[in-house]
């Protein structure tokens, strides 16, 4: 999966663009007339009629082209402006249409439009300071999104890790349908005395840090209240554990909660539910989607307060709501 960023700072011509086509989806029978192929393609993956769109320029001697067409369905686009990134979603067709790009969006001071077009689709809101994109990228600290990026390989990788993207279900269900090697495949090089070392350190940091949130109160689950025998539940990390800096790998008394191992700490890891500024639990709309996840939902999650929500947790907290969470998207403006 590639990952581009696209600069899109939510002002003048921008706005316009991001209210017109984004918030307020593209009705694809208004311009039916304006469209070939790609209105048969759109309607087969957006059979309500209704699409995000956006686009891209060709840029000065047709430099944004060759980035363009390195994208391809199931890629991801997060949008960028004020210095974080701010909305997410799958590109789910990508295709050239200038007659349609000026009619959403007329022409620049340039004369371009932004006929390199993609549709989107499961968007949702994230707020990922330029920080932590750069530290994805490995640039410097002078690096920002001028025109669209496209991260491949190990930094599309690393963005995908902190954003808990997953696969798109057009390309799962396609490796789905491939047929198996009869050959199973070999096991990825390592194992050595270092992975050894590294599981060593990190069962012994897990099982320490497990102990203390055991021996702090009650055996119960943070987030669904419920009480339950100890081998029921696990030490979850707030923010993810990778991700942590040394001294937040540590701060045993706030990185980490009591989690249920019957559903509640996979649910959380996953990003299918978080917790609010205000203590309460925030459900995904992905969450209610899956008709064998909803029920759970309902029964022990729904409607609750996270008493384990404390100023000193809120940091932890608020970086899963705005990385992990696969929260919906509200009107942003």
């Amino acid at each position: 999966m590639r990952v581009a960023l696209q600069p899109a700072r939510l002002e003048k011509d921008v706005l316009r663009h991001y209210l017109d086509t984004i918030d307020s989806p593209v009705d694809l029978s208004e311009y039916r007339h304006s469209m070939g192929p790609e209105y048969g393609e759109l309607m087969a993956r957006h059979p309500s009629g209704e699409v995000p769109l956006w686009g891209v320029v060709p840029g000065k001697a047709n430099a944004n082209v060759s980035k363009y067409q390195k994208l391809q369905e199931g890629d991801y686009v997060f949008f960028y402006g004020d210095k974080q990134l701010y909305l997410g979603g799958y590109i789910s067709h990508t295709f050239r249409n200038r007659k349609l790009a000026e009619q959403l969006w007329t022409v620049d001071g340039k004369g371009q439009t932004w006929e390199y077009m993609y549709s989107l689709d499961r968007l949702r809101a994230f707020e990922v300071p330029i920080e932590e994109v750069r530290e994805c990228l490995g640039t410097s600290d002078r690096f920002f999104i001028q025109g669209i990026f496209i991260a491949e390989d190990e930094r599309a990788q690393n963005l995908i890790e902190l954003c808990n993207l997953e696969e798109y279900p057009s390309r799962r269900a396609l490796r789905k349908g491939r047929r198996r090697p009869v050959v199973p495949p070999k096991p990825p090089v390592g194992g050595g005395e270092t992975d050894r070392r590294a599981e060593r350190v990190y069962r012994r940091e897990q099982g320490s840090l497990r102990d203390w949130l055991l021996a702090s109160g009650e055996p119960v689950c943070a987030l669904c209240g419920r009480e339950l025998p100890d081998a029921l539940l696990v030490a979850a990390h707030i923010k993810k554990r990778a991700l942590c800096s040394e001294e937040e790998r540590w701060d045993l008394e706030n990185v980490a909660m009591l989690a249920c191992a019957l559903g509640c700490d996979k649910l959380f890891e996953e990003g299918y539910i978080a917790v609010g500024a205000d203590g309460a639990i925030l459900v995904s709309p992905e969450a209610e989607q899956e008709p064998n996840v909803k029920p759970y939902v309902e029964e022990h999650l729904r409607g609750r307060r996270v008493d384990w929500h404390i100023d000193e947790r809120a940091g932890y907290f608020a970086w899963h709501r705005t990385r992990t969470f696969k929260a919906g998207v509200e009107r942003l403006v």
